[in-house]
């Protein structure tokens, strides 16, 4: 039974007394603030989908070098591929070949070492650990992580350093010998991973944001679920599992973000503990080591860059709580949760609950109100007044942070979560707050400390005590260990895949790192020496760190599938900390392993889903608003383009952005101006220097102020400003201003993202066109070119037709292309060249930009792979062309000796992009896209033989590049098996020569298909493919819309037997200037958002309406109308005099409509009456 476990029942029987909760409920909270399949391959080089029947003769492992062991781990003897801190530390990394790996067996042993018993960490009321509800299920084994027992040692610290804490001696034994190299892996070798620290894992939606919510409101609706939302703090991630266990930024530890994170969470239980702070320090360290458990939480601070709004305090939000036990993690449900820090006096975010079909529609209709103007304030207003329950947070957003609101996370829990939350914030009231002396705050000691990184980390965690850090191994090592003693050998991950695992959870995350290897995902497997187990490292025991470093959410996209079709796989978590011990044991010992290697309940340590479906309990969307986006997407990230690219550059990137979230037209007007104003303001102000995005705010925040105070409309835009919170002075040495979290542009000099133009309507006609080809040698691009120019006015156009060859012109290809089209402006451009990446893409916009010609992308039709737009059977049928190619102009054809790895070399152009993405970006860009037919849609599948040896191919071609960069093949040490691969491969396709034939579409039809999407590219006849979700718009008004045929009849009638109505109406055409005809319900201007909110629940729906009388006057008419009932609701419009506007005198707007009564009184209008009143049936909309 798990501590959770333990707690709830024993408060469960405390609760059948309790009196109910009334159906709204809003908790005031006390602020805290005082003021593989396996192959043949090694894992590193195995090939995407190897096949049983694949080549076993073939092993491609990098060279060893007898001479390259060093004495010492060295920064020298590693390689990283990321920086897990910014002291000149570089973690291995998993980004190199290693030797074959030996045969897997998986024994049917179970865990090894013994479980600590379970000690109570403190008082009942503060260690508490609340059942979870909604994420978690079963029991697991609480307990701290443990080498085996014949190698269980107990630490002797009573040698410890003030920096260190860890005895010298047996830290100096650690990093003195060669351990690791002298580590071997054999059948006695056992591995024990478990996970330290982790985060929800990246769920990305298969579904538009659309299908979302209905399936949202659907599950409500039928009361199979609740919907919860909570804000979203603007900062970064930070993971605390206890001083031994660890604080853990997304992607590293020991470094100016941890330190911080430690600081400030420190800070956090002085102010709720006041003179009790260091003692309930201490008892949460405990407490956590002994249940294995992790705390996520949001780290808002000033000193770690800028994101949306300089917070005016340093604080953190807790956001997750995890048990980790010895198996899968477990997160508390959001009311575990707020039990769990209300006992230790932790912050916690504001959340609401959902229950109801009303309040989740009027939730979703709040937002699109609010999404281009909401702040804080507003925000949490309306959710008060529309939720079914409402929890507010411990840390007031508007007070600790501000007003500009990043957004809100909206997702979807157990129907019975509202119960509980009520039952938790009945058994758990808001803590009090001691304050007391909270000494040196985060911003006064980073100033006083501004030499570098290290000097501001020290002093962070001086003054951060002993009870909470009692030493700062993860910092700075121990004091026989240099500055990169830290970082382990890349070898570690090649022997951690070989060992045996000692139990489930080390199966399972084996299983996740060779699955991830495999597939190629962009991802860093990085390893540290463990410095809190030195004491218990020996020749046969190596302590380690895992970091898995996620470099794309794309990986986290594809996991997802293959969790799908292997429902078995645990998740890839963000933040992602795994503890690693390799180990031998006797021979005599394998015995006593139980079976938990290769079997383990998965309730151990499932995120229960309280009988949600998976889809439905990873349902999730993030809900963003445009005051926040301009400052982050629109301003900061968008730094780059305008100082490197200019102002032209600088637009069209933006006006993508906004087309991307379809931002109304009215908003896109206001934002070009002030963006075009900010582009002027601050390049006239840098010059060339670009503006750090890390400090961005410190010109931004200024510049908005002064805008917002030229009108209401500027104020509304831009939401807040004014509140400025100067940083430069505190500032933590981050090192070249990159955050943690990744969402700031560096600082060094790079070659900027495109600014991809917004998604054009059409291709305009009177304007030439670029047309090239995104593809590899062997696509038939060349071939295609002739055929086009043997035919002049084939493309049905009268523009002229010119080709460029590039293998003709060599050097400065596009140079020369730009430089003929400027010729004739309007031509037809074929540029008969391979344009494989996105740099060429951009000399391509640029020169559409500069000329206004059109780029037409042409690409070969391929389904793609997970990582690559083209198939391995897309391949081999360039490469088969191209081997029967004879006297090719650019020298590659069957007589080259490296064919294979030319193409090979293309294809890998295209890594990293999935068919989906590299389409869509390419639309993105150009606004076209043609598609090449290639491969016969009913084919039989690729033979295994030529799968087999392509993929040799591509394991052989990334250890080449890995060793020699852009070294020709013929040189090198892998000259030899390139060689070899060469011939093999020749003769793998000449013997599957029939196959390959057969699968091609027809040349001539593949030039007809072509031809027929040009014509209409030519002609301006062709719109784009959808390439984004549909994004709902805002809204600012709810009518009821009503058909203009029955108006026009009703008036019609009217006319006929009022001479008056025809009096009035003889000079009037409404059939022509009668565009639309609605009802007006509510107007967020006039009577606010959750008064539009209120008729979501009846969106879409069919309202009869009641139309009483007719009123007019010299400049005015309008039809009087009230709205009937609607499943058994009445609807009542919010205007005063509800109606519908006919008819407006030039210059009048319709709202003035609303006077009409009173005109009516003052003799002014006439009122015709219309009895018995007609019942139209319109629909009600948002507009």
């Amino acid at each position: 039974m798990s501590v959770s476990q333990r707690f709830f029942g024993a408060l469960s029987n405390t609760l059948h007394s309790r009196s109910p909760f009334s159906y709204r409920i809003s908790i005031p909270f006390r602020s805290f603030s005082p003021t593989l399949s396996r192959s043949s391959f090694p894992p590193l080089t195995m090939p995407r989908k190897q096949r049983q029947g694949a080549s076993k003769e073939h092993r491609w492992v990098e060279k060893s070098k007898v001479n390259e062991l060093s004495a010492s781990l060295s920064a020298s003897s590693l390689s990283a591929s990321g920086s897990s801190s910014n002291t000149g530390k570089k973690a291995a990394t998993d980004m190199v070949a290693e030797e074959p790996v030996m045969p897997l067996v998986i024994p049917q042993f179970g865990s090894i070492g013994r479980v600590m018993d379970h000690v109570p960490a403190c008082s009942q009321k503060s260690a508490s650990k609340p059942k979870a509800y909604g994420t978690i299920s079963g029991s697991t084994t609480v307990g701290p992580s443990s080498a085996p027992a014949d190698q269980m040692t107990v630490p002797d610290h009573g040698n410890q350093t003030e920096s260190s804490g860890a005895p010298a001696a047996v830290s100096s034994k650690l990093f003195s010998e060669k351990l690791l190299e002298s580590f071997t892996t054999d059948s006695l070798t056992y591995s024990r991973a478990q996970v330290r620290a982790t985060f929800y894992p990246k769920f990305e939606n298969e579904k538009s944001d659309q299908e979302v919510r209905t399936r949202m409101i659907e599950m409500v609706s039928k009361g199979l679920a609740t919907m919860e939302v909570s804000l979203k703090h603007s900062g970064s991630l930070f993971m605390y599992a206890g001083h031994e266990g660890g604080a853990y930024a997304k992607n590293s530890y020991g470094n100016i973000y941890t330190a911080v994170g430690v600081f400030v969470l420190g800070r956090m239980f002085r102010e709720a503990w006041g003179s009790q702070a260091s003692k309930k320090q201490a008892e949460f360290n405990e407490f956590l080591e002994r249940n294995r458990m992790c705390v996520s939480m949001e780290l808002v601070t000033a000193v770690l860059g800028d994101h949306g709004q300089r917070p005016h305090e340093d604080y953190v939000v807790v956001t997750a709580v995890t048990e980790l036990g010895n198996g899968k993690p477990k997160f508390y449900s959001t009311p575990a949760l707020i039990a769990f820090c209300r006992n230790w006096r932790l912050p916690t975010n504001h959340v609401w609950l959902f229950s109801t079909r009303k309040s989740v529609m009027s939730f979703f209709a709040a937002y699109d109100a609010l999404s281009e103007e909401g702040t804080a304030t507003t925000v949490c207003k309306t959710l008060d007044e529309v939720a079914d329950i409402s929890i507010p947070g411990s840390k007031d957003h508007i007070m600790v942070q501000g007003e500009i609101l990043e957004g809100l996370v909206a997702r979807i829990v157990s129907q019975g979560s509202s119960e509980h939350m009520k039952q938790v914030l009945r058994d758990h009231p808001p803590p009090p707050i001691e304050g007391g002396d909270l000494g040196s705050s985060l911003r006064e000691i980073c100033a006083a400390n501004r030499t570098n990184e290290k000097q501001q980390i020290m002093a962070l965690l001086k003054s951060v005590g002993t009870s909470f850090c009692p030493n700062y191994m993860d910092w700075f090592g121990t004091d026989a260990s240099d500055s990169q003693s830290r970082n382990a050998d890349r070898s570690v991950l090649s022997k951690f895949l070989q060992t045996r695992p000692a139990d489930f959870s080390t199966t399972k995350l084996q299983e996740i790192v060779r699955l991830m290897r495999e597939k190629r995902y962009p991802a860093a497997f990085k390893f540290y020496h463990n410095f809190h187990k030195a004491d218990s490292t020996t020749k046969d025991s190596l302590h380690f760190k895992m970091v898995i470093h996620v470099h794309s959410d794309s990986a986290f996209r594809k996991y997802q599938k293959e969790m799908r079709i292997n429902p078995g796989l645990w998740p890839l978590y963000r933040g992602f900390f795994v503890d690693l011990n390799l180990f031998k044991v006797n021979e005599g010992r394998s015995v006593e392993f139980p079976k938990k290697a290769s079997s383990g309940s998965e309730l151990n340590g499932e995120s229960a889903k309280d009988d949600l479906a998976d889809e439905d309990a990873n349902l999730m969307i993030k809900l963003k608003f445009l005051t926040y986006k301009i400052r982050t997407f629109l301003i900061r990230n968008g730094l780059s383009v305008l100082f490197k690219q200019g102002e032209t550059a600088y637009k069209t990137y933006y006006m993508r952005q906004m087309k991307i979230w379809n931002t109304s037209p009215a908003k896109q007007r206001q934002l070009s101006k002030m963006l075009d104003e900010w582009a002027v303001y601050i390049r006239r102000k840098c010059g060339h220097k670009q503006l750090p995005s890390s400090t961005y705010l410190s010109e931004a925040e200024p510049f908005l102020e002064q805008y917002a105070k030229r009108s209401s409309e500027n104020q509304a835009l831009i939401g807040s400003a004014g509140s400025f919170v100067r940083v430069e002075d505190f500032m933590a040495m981050t090192g070249g201003g990159q955050d943690e979290e990744g969402d700031l542009e560096p600082e060094r000099d790079m070659t900027p993202s495109s600014p991809s133009p917004m998604v054009k309507e059409t291709v305009a006609k009177d304007h030439g066109l670029i047309v090239f080809f995104p593809g590899i040698p062997g696509c038939a691009k060349s071939a295609l070119c002739k055929e086009i120019m043997s035919s002049p006015g084939r493309l049905g156009d009268d523009r002229p037709v010119k080709s460029l060859m590039g293998d003709l012109i060599k050097a400065r290809y596009w140079v020369k292309v730009d430089q003929e089209y400027r010729k004739k402006p309007y031509s037809i451009m074929l540029a008969d060249k391979n344009a494989p990446n996105e740099e060429v893409w951009r000399k391509i916009e640029d020169m559409c930009r500069s000329t206004g010609a059109s780029g037409v992308p042409v690409i070969p039709d391929s389904e793609g792979t997970e990582s690559n737009p083209f198939s391995l059977d897309a391949l081999a049928v360039f490469i088969f062309r191209v081997l029967h190619r004879a006297n090719h102009p650019g020298n590659l054809d069957n007589s080259s000796p490296n064919v294979g790895y030319v193409l090979l070399m293309f294809y890998n152009l295209y890594e990293g992009k999935d068919r989906k993405e590299f389409e869509t970006e390419l639309i993105e860009r150009f606004g076209s896209i043609v598609k090449m037919p290639l491969l016969e849609p009913k084919r039989p599948p690729l033979p295994e033989s030529v799968r087999s040896i392509l993929e040799e191919g591509l394991s052989l071609y990334k250890l080449h590049c890995r060793q020699h960069g852009k070294l020709e093949s013929t040189k090198g040490q892998y000259a030899k098996e390139w060689t070899k691969w060469e011939k093999q491969l020749r003769d793998t396709l000449s013997t599957n020569a029939d196959y390959l034939n057969s699968i091609q579409v027809p040349f001539g039809v593949a030039v007809e298909k072509v031809i027929e999407q040009l014509q209409a590219i030519a002609k301006a006849d062709y719109s784009p493919p959808s390439t984004e979700k549909r994004n709902l718009g805002a809204i600012v008004f709810a009518a009821v819309t009503l058909p203009i045929s029955e108006i026009i009849d009703l008036i019609h009638n009217l006319r006929m037997k009022d001479p008056r109505v025809e009096g009035f109406l003889k000079d009037k055409d409404l059939k022509s200037s009668l565009k639309n005809a609605h009802l007006t319900l509510a107007h967020k201007r006039s009577h606010g958002v959750t008064a539009l909110a209120s008729f979501a629940p009846h969106l879409n729906q069919n309202v009869p309406v009641a139309v009483s009388s007719l009123l007019f006057s010299d400049t005015l008419a309008a039809l009087e109308a009230d709205p009937g009932v609607v499943d058994g609701e009445k609807i009542d419009s919010k205007n005063e005099w509800p109606h519908v506007t006919l008819w407006t005198a030039e210059g009048v707007k319709a709202k003035e409509a609303n006077a009409l009564p009173q005109l009516l009184a003052q003799g002014k209008a006439t009122r015709v009456e219309i009895n018995p009143p007609t019942t139209i049936t319109g629909v009600l909309q948002f507009f």
